[in-house]
């Protein structure tokens, strides 16, 4: 097998672990969070339209909180892509400029992109939007810790 497609095994197999692993986490699963799209440093996902996750009755806008969600798993996905192995992630920190409300009734999207990825910490840009990423509902840019060998702290192992 020739380079080439050893890393396009290798993606494949990110891939799948990634899809797995966004599609089994509970909270994702039961927000409805879709994955629409994994690449080597980014993702797209779907939070579709539901009456159980409006937080303004009145205008029938979705709640904020399941927007973060979203940016937040969609993020995640981009650092899982980005990674030349699989491992534990978990986000440090995440940033959200709420920009405009989302319209009622509409799905919401989310593109992430992973474009630092260092020893410790991979650090992400995300967007919310209904149809088009430069039109977005809020922004994100997050930073997540990536696993680390276990070592001797207090001369213990």
């Amino acid at each position: 097998m020739s380079t080439d497609d050893d890393d396009q095994a290798r993606r494949e197999r990110r891939a799948q672990w990634n899809r797995m692993f966004a599609a089994n986490v509970p909270h994702n699963v039961a927000l409805g969070i879709e994955i629409l799209e994994l690449g080597a440093e980014h993702a797209v996902f779907r939070l579709p339209y539901a009456a159980h996750l409006i937080g303004n009755v009145e205008t029938g806008v979705l709640h904020g909180g399941a927007i973060t969600a979203l940016l937040d798993a969609c993020s995640g996905a981009a650092v899982f892509g980005a990674l030349p192995k699989p491992q534990p992630i978990a986000t440090l920190d995440l940033r959200i400029d709420y920009l405009r409300p989302g319209a009622a009734g509409k799905d919401i999207l989310a593109r992430a992109t992973c474009y630092r990825v260092t020893r410790n910490v991979a650090f992400t840009r995300a967007v919310a939007y209904h149809d088009d990423p430069d039109d977005p509902i809020a922004s994100a840019a997050g930073t997540f810790m990536l696993a680390t060998k276990l070592g001797k702290v207090g001369g213990t192992p």
